[in-house]
């Protein structure tokens, strides 16, 4: 019976350890299928994420591919330091400068500022002469050259950076011409760069908003680590002192120049006498495409849009920093709000590039103009101070408002550019071009002027805001009476043509290629086109 027993338990304990065997083996293999799904999951993230860090690269690469390198090096020097960081550096060290250093009005700031854009006016003529007057055979290279040259400069960037930054106290009219100088060096960069811009648009119009998106993202780069950094320059060493930075951008300018390699054009002596008929030919040709419908209404559309939706920026800059009535923003606050909008800026330029450049100019351009509107609204809030009744601090709403309204400014100012090139007519592409930018600076000049009528009409100080929120009112709701004007915007896609052959034809001033810009020699010695 002992005997029994013991083989019963000894056949119950080797029934029992396949079973849990089993399990233990069961068990081990859910763990492993846990590790590896774990294991898969991670590695899907970590794909995703350099992919995603990878593709702004791949994008790099395939302009530089496509367009040139020279051209990508040209764009991030001027849209990235020359325009983002100078100019919004410059943006907010001179509000200062007028408001603590000159201690003006805010109506009186304003209508100076109208000053800026008249250099951006005089586009055309900087485009004319890329265009048509080349300098030792070279159209765009020496213009870069002129536009950072100290010696040539010293009413424009560099010189007036230092003339400004060294005299205790300018008179008003010699702060102005300087600060107007700086922007004048800025405005011939421009129009160079843009020429190219304009060129490649109509060589490869399935690239024209990705050169948009190439010069928005850049521009919104540098504006960020001006924006960031202007307001510390300012309280550590004064508003004066800081716009003497200005003259490194204009040195950069002059580093462009050497820098780009440019095919020379030699010029027979019979085309040298004729540049005069040649400019008088794109001056003319400029006449006849602008009075086409295709061109006139939709460039008309840019100009009212900009023009009646007038700024208050200097109104909302004095009551920023006011504290009667106003939220009392430092002077690094007030770098770190812009700073956020720069990088606002930045998302607007990723919503248009990845989801909006394919829409048409017109239904794009509609619905972005209904919420610049709603985005003029949030500063009206912010002016009667409605952001207390819901218990949302100073600090949170205007940054709240100040990324709003810049993601729709971007998103709505890069369809307009992106127009701006599929109008221009190939062979004065850069004259015209710079025509359409001059169109839009003068619809920016009076933007400011009648501003600065508002607020002196509404009794705007550097002490009274009570009739602020009036200014911004009417400012709205003329921005939503923009879209009774939409008619005027074609209702095409983005990457369709605008103007005709018989146009571009008619228009084109000269039998020269397109020249080729590149940072090396092509094997190893200098290129010669004839012409």
């Amino acid at each position: 019976m002992v005997m029994d027993s013991s083989s019963e338990k000894e056949d119950l304990v080797n029934h029992s350890l396949p079973s849990s065997t089993s399990d233990h083996h069961h068990h081990h293999n859910q763990q492993e299928q846990q590790q590896q799904r774990s294991t898969s999951t991670l590695k899907w993230f970590i794909t995703m994420i350099m992919s995603l860090i990878w593709q702004p690269f791949q994008w790099l690469s395939m302009l530089c591919r496509e367009l040139n390198t020279s051209f990508v090096l040209g764009v991030l020097l001027v849209y990235g330091v020359s325009q983002g960081f100078a100019g919004s550096f410059f943006r907010v060290v001179t509000d200062f400068y007028w408001k603590d250093v000159q201690k003006l009005q805010p109506s009186a700031v304003q209508m100076f500022m109208g000053f800026y854009y008249i250099p951006l006016i005089m586009k055309p003529i900087w485009g004319l002469l890329t265009d048509v007057f080349p300098i030792s055979g070279y159209r765009r290279r020496p213009y870069f050259i002129i536009a950072g040259q100290p010696l040539i400069s010293s009413s424009l960037s560099f010189g007036t950076s230092i003339i400004i930054a060294t005299h205790e106290k300018l008179s008003i009219p010699a702060a102005l011409v300087c600060l107007v100088g700086m922007v004048a060096a800025v405005a011939i960069a421009d129009v160079t760069i843009d020429a190219c811009i304009a060129r490649n648009s109509i060589e490869k119009p399935e690239l024209a908003a990705d050169m948009q998106s190439l010069c928005g993202f850049v521009s919104s780069i540098g504006a960020l680590v001006g924006y960031s950094t202007s307001g510390i320059f300012v309280h550590k060493l004064g508003p004066q002192a800081a716009l003497g930075l200005m003259a490194m951008p204009a040195l950069l300018l002059i580093l462009l120049g050497f820098v780009i390699f440019e095919l020379k054009a030699r010029l027979h002596p019979s085309e040298k006498k004729n540049a005069l008929d040649k400019a008088m030919v794109a001056v003319k040709g400029m006449g006849r495409t602008v009075r086409c419908a295709q061109v006139w209404k939709p460039s008309l559309y840019m100009f009212l849009s900009l023009a009646l939706s007038f700024s208050t920026h200097e109104g909302h800059f004095y009551w920023y920093t006011s504290a009667k009535g106003g939220p009392a923003f430092s002077q690094e606050f007030i770098g770190i709000i812009y700073a956020i909008g720069a990088i606002a800026s930045i998302v607007g330029v990723v919503i248009y590039h990845k989801f909006l450049k394919e829409y048409p100019f017109r239904k794009l351009l509609f619905y972005v103009q209904i919420l610049y509107g709603i985005s003029g609204m949030l500063d009206l809030a912010f002016v009667l101070r409605l952001n207390l009744r819901l218990h949302l601090a100073d600090s949170l709403f205007i940054i709240i408002e100040e990324c709003f309204s810049r993601i729709i400014g971007r998103v709505r100012w890069m369809p307009m550019m992106v127009l701006s090139t599929r109008l221009c007519p190939l062979g004065i592409e850069g004259s015209f071009f710079a025509l359409l930018m001059c169109i839009d600076s003068v619809g920016s000049l009076l933007s400011k002027i009648v501003g600065a009528l508002v607020l002196h009409a509404l009794h705007v100080t550097r002490t009274d805001f009570d009739n602020l929120w009036l200014a911004v009112l009417i400012r709205n709701l003329l921005r939503f009476g923009i879209l009774g004007l939409i008619f005027l915007i074609p209702d095409v896609n983005q990457n369709e043509v605008l103007i005709s052959e018989e146009v571009v034809k008619v228009h084109d001033v000269g039998d020269e290629e397109m020249e080729s810009l590149q940072l090396v020699r092509m094997e190893g010695k200098e290129q010669v086109v004839e012409i």
